[in-house]
């Protein structure tokens, strides 16, 4: 994030991005994550219900799941509930 806002803030002070066409789509064109597809779905496992500032940016929309199991005990049976769960989901995209 910090490196798409200073590559961003050199093409304004070069005027080559105006302030007014800064939006978030300019902003996902300068993350390192620019060529890959949205998140939907993120897992945590290891039982913390928080997602440690990860991937925050791309997880804006993304339906979270957490599991009180750790990594090496996650198993097929737990992403296919994953998946169930997330099919049950009204995904709302940010709106109430």
């Amino acid at each position: 994030m910090i490196e798409a806002v200073k590559e961003i803030s050199d093409k304004v002070k070069k005027n080559i991005i105006s302030l007014e066409n800064i939006d978030e789509n300019i902003i996902n064109d300068h993350l390192y994550t620019r060529n890959l597809d949205n998140v939907d779905l993120l897992i945590r496992t290891g039982g913390e219900i928080r997602v440690s500032n990860f991937l925050l940016w791309q997880i804006s929309y993304a339906e979270l799941v957490f599991l009180d199991l750790l990594w090496p005990d996650f198993k097929k049976r737990h992403f296919y509930e994953a998946i169930v769960e997330y099919q049950k989901r009204a995904r709302r995209f940010g709106k109430i």
